[in-house]
């Protein structure tokens, strides 16, 4: 009896061994396949790579910015020499996103990074996985290194370059084929900007003279916003942070070339006078929207003793914006304003059509109500939170055009010196139904994923927003109703 509850204990023991074992490999089988259903793959914590992982989260829920990196490494499909795919950017990133959106099969639910920062390296940006890091330096990094991966356009090696001619890997047989007929394309994806990219417009007038000088445009990546400072009683909004943005302000001391010349025509003899310096009005505005906006809220102030502070007020976002009103439109001739504004009276006066009274309607009667929007511009501070906008309030002239839905958040918990980052973002669309929007949302923080409300997403503190461009149901129902006919 012995020997047999002996034999049962050593039976018994390897059993618990072989559990223990499984279970450290594999963790519970229940838990694994709960965490597989319906969510999305983890990143390994490297030290302190929460900045990155936590971007990476993000980008993945742009299927715009997936499918450019789809169109832009096309080209290198065609390269036979597939050991060399590891040293473009473009091509680990879209291994990386394409994973983490679950358009490609994995088997794993953590996935190791490690790549996109071996890659950076050969980009000659030296980022350590053991300091901390900030997750919108790294989005910049990310579209310049891909900026100027597409300014590489394919070399075609010329006969008095002996740089390249001298370079190992041009072979005879590529010189004496690009010396022969016409010169290849160059592929369109080269020129293609990536969607994140746009421009805005900078506006200065003189005060004295009103004399407007040429509009400048820089390009721009992200939109960096700061936070105003907060009015009481009063929740802080996303539009007060754009709004603050493109406010006009004074700048001081400048030469006027317009008050130089005016002041010359009024001197006699031709007499040299000094530069006119006056005071002008600046003003920024968005010259072209990207497909994809990425918006980031400044959370880095300054003590009255020179030391870093982190602003942690609660900025109320919506999962849809519009920004209309923030796009720059070209000035029109005073003249030519008048007659617009004339067409538009005779249009769209109460009580007339082209000029001619008539009687209004009934729901025109009966509805009483002030119009919502003024002069056409549309505030996403009337956007609900499940992402309706009152479009029975809004006419069908002013439907926004540059209207974006809400697909990630990345929020960093802690303070300047040290902390965590995090994403709120859209669970993957089903695979019947790849060209829909979820409505699920998830929370990811490194390896760890779990489902998240709605409401949990509004109130987070927002560090990095993404959005998408989309078209609104009034342009949605237009175009369906211009299909039928």
């Amino acid at each position: 009896r012995y020997k047999v509850m002996k034999n049962w204990g050593v039976i018994g023991g390897v059993a618990a061994a072989l559990a223990a074992g499984m279970y450290v490999l594999w963790g519970p089988i229940t838990e694994r396949k709960r965490r597989r259903r319906g969510l999305v793959p983890g990143l390994l914590n490297l030290g302190n790579t929460c900045f990155m992982n936590s971007l990476l989260q993000g980008l993945s829920s742009c299927p715009s910015f997936i499918k450019w990196l789809e169109e832009f490494t096309a080209q290198y499909k065609a390269d036979q020499n597939q050991s060399t795919e590891h040293q473009y950017l473009s091509v680990t990133l879209l291994h990386l996103l394409r994973a983490l959106s679950c358009q490609e099969v994995t088997e794993d639910d953590v996935l190791d990074a490690s790549c996109l920062l071996e890659v950076l390296r050969l980009y000659r940006w030296q980022i350590s996985s053991f300091e901390e890091q900030d997750a919108h330096e790294l989005f910049h990094v990310l579209t310049s290194s891909l900026e100027d991966e597409r300014d590489r356009q394919p070399r075609v090696t010329h006969l008095f370059d002996v740089h390249s001619l001298e370079q190992p890997e041009i072979t005879q047989k590529q010189i004496s084929c690009r010396t022969r007929g016409s010169l290849p394309p160059v592929s369109y994806h080269w020129k293609s900007q990536h969607p994140f990219h746009g421009r805005l417009t900078s506006n200065m007038v003189c005060k004295h003279c009103e004399h407007q000088s040429p509009v400048r445009y820089d390009t721009f990546d992200s939109l960096s916003l700061s936070i105003p400072a907060a009015v009481w009683g009063r929740p802080m909004t996303l539009d007060h942070c754009l709004h603050h943005f493109i406010s006009s302000e004074s700048v001081k001391d400048v030469v006027c070339d317009n008050c130089t010349k005016i002041q010359a025509e009024r001197r006699l003899n031709g007499q040299s006078i000094e530069n006119q310096r006056t005071t002008f009005v600046k003003q920024l505005k968005l010259g072209k929207l990207p497909q994809c906006l990425c918006i980031h809220l400044q959370r880095l102030s300054w003590s009255n003793q020179g030391t870093p502070l982190k602003r942690h007020e609660h900025v109320q976002f919506n999962e849809f914006l519009i920004m209309d009103i923030y796009k720059y439109r070209v000035p029109v001739h005073k003249s030519s304003q008048k007659e617009l504004n004339q067409k538009r009276s005779e249009v769209t006066a109460p009580g007339t059509k082209d000029g001619i009274p008539v009687k209004p309607s009934d729901a025109e009667q009966s509805s009483g109500t002030k119009p919502l929007f003024m002069n056409g511009a549309c505030s996403s501070a009337f956007l609900m939170s499940s992402g309706t906008f009152p479009l029975a309030a809004l006419p069908e002239c002013s439907s926004p055009v540059y209207l974006y839905r809400l697909m990630a958040v990345v929020v960093h918990h802690g303070d300047m010196h040290s902390g965590h980052f995090v994403t709120y973002r859209r669970s993957p669309p089903s695979p019947k139904t790849p060209l829909s929007v979820s409505s699920q949302w998830l929370w990811v923080s490194d390896d760890a994923v779990r489902k998240a409300s709605w409401q949990e997403v509004l109130s987070s503190s927002a560090y990095l927003l993404f959005y998408e461009r989309v078209h609104s149901r009034v342009q949605h129902q237009s175009s369906e109703s211009r299909a039928k006919e």
